[in-house]
């Protein structure tokens, strides 16, 4: 058994940093001295900044898995079994899951073996198997809108209340690289709720990449075994790759908290995220931050949680508000469902009164009259969205459970 084993962490494919598995399982990470004494460096991460913005340096080891940051990037629930099965890696080592599928990862960060090593014969590495990473290939057919590339750890199971929703797939096509979700085999038309609910945010002028309703028999490489319960899938095109394919470095903030993927909806609330974005990006970010989630309130979307909330660095540095994703009303599926995360002192639809506005802000050291502000224009814009969303075509069902929803949400009397 392999007592040690490296991971070469990059950033914008420069060497940042090196994960180590040491002897008894435990996973250290830690800087190289030339990204430390780099002045201009890029950010990793938040999580690695103290309070005076200096880069931390000191980690300590964890046990088993990856430092949270890591992990977050990694799928989780089915779609780890289904990539691990893939790589024949065993799925709760963590160090081996990086050590296959880091090499496409979210943003501009890479996880590569150190001098080109193969996959130790350690507990990672199931008994007999032969793991690589091209284990999962797409298959060219120019016939279709889009083709799947199968080759990183993109892959996931889009949630509606976790691993119950469709699956979730980087693709290459129709001018660009987007992200595939295709239809749910349990919630009936998720696909159409959520491009329908990126839409409508759009049009209230919350900031949404460009996105398309394909169709299923338009999709070409699907995963073998995987069937498509429905007619359409949900495109995004991808916020973290530029127009030319170059990598944009995002993180998510499950990963600026510094907290397992398994917690995102309880180790922190709206207000702590609130109070990251006004100190990273000011009156800008705070604004667009209040707008989704007002948006989300009203249109009954309970899956707002850590992992849903994601910072960008357009200039490697500075943090910005990320464009939005994964809008999409769970009322519609899970009636009485509440907000992913704690706001003010309740997880209730029914506290977003204006009063409970106002102690928002003071508790997130935000401007009250900015707050309420954006919150009445919020509402007014999405009125008259809701009023002219006909051409949308919801669905029946859909419109009625917003429509039922909004009549119970305080700010929308």
């Amino acid at each position: 058994m392999a007592d040690i084993a490296v991971l070469n962490v990059l950033l914008h494919s420069q060497p940042i940093g090196t994960l180590t598995r040491l002897p008894g399982d435990k996973v250290l990470f830690a800087f190289n001295e030339d990204y430390i004494a780099d002045a201009n460096r890029p950010t990793l991460s938040l999580s690695f900044k103290d309070a005076f913005g200096a880069l931390i340096t000191d980690i300590k080891p964890t046990q088993t898995r990856l430092p949270p940051f890591f992990a977050n990037l990694l799928p989780e629930g089915p779609m780890r079994d289904y990539l691990a099965t893939q790589a024949r890696v065993n799925p709760a080592r963590e160090f081996f899951l990086a050590w296959v599928l880091g090499h496409d990862l979210p943003g501009a960060l890479q996880i590569l073996p150190a001098d080109g090593e193969s996959l130790p014969p350690d507990d990672g590495h199931l008994p007999g198997s032969q793991a690589h990473t091209n284990e999962v290939k797409h298959h060219h057919n120019d016939d279709g809108v889009l083709r799947f590339s199968l080759a990183g750890v993109q892959l996931k199971f889009s949630a509606v209340k976790e691993a119950t929703g469709g699956l979730t797939i980087p693709a290459e096509g129709i001018g660009g690289s987007w992200i595939v979700k295709l239809p749910s085999t349990v919630y009936p038309g998720v696909p159409e709720n959520e491009f329908a609910m990126m839409e409508l945010a759009r049009r209230i002028g919350i900031d949404v990449p460009e996105t398309v309703l394909v169709p299923i028999d338009k999709i070409n490489g699907l995963p073998k075994g995987i069937a498509a319960a429905g007619k359409n899938a949900f495109t995004i095109k991808r916020f973290d790759r530029s127009s030319d394919h170059q990598p944009i470095h995002i993180e998510d903030f499950a990963q600026v908290f510094g907290v397992y993927p398994e917690v995102k909806y309880g180790k922190a609330s709206y207000r702590n995220i609130a109070e990251v974005i006004w100190i990273e990006t000011g009156e800008t970010g705070i604004s667009e931050f209040l707008r989704r989630l007002v948006f989300n309130a009203l249109i009954g979307n309970g899956d707002m949680h850590l992992k849903n909330w994601s910072l960008i660095y357009p200039d490697r540095v500075n943090a910005q508000l990320a464009p939005a994703y994964d809008f999409v009303s769970t009322i519609a599926y899970i009636p009485n469902d509440k907000l992913g995360l704690t706001f003010v002192d309740s997880k209730s639809f029914q506290s977003l009164t204006l009063e409970q506005f106002a102690r928002f802000a003071a508790k997130a050291g935000l401007p009250e009259k900015l707050t309420l502000e954006t919150v009445q224009q919020t509402v007014s814009d999405f009125r008259t969205a809701w009023t002219d969303s006909g051409d949308l075509k919801l669905a029946v069902e859909l419109r009625r459970a917003i429509d039922n929803h909004l009549d119970t949400i305080p700010i929308w009397k």
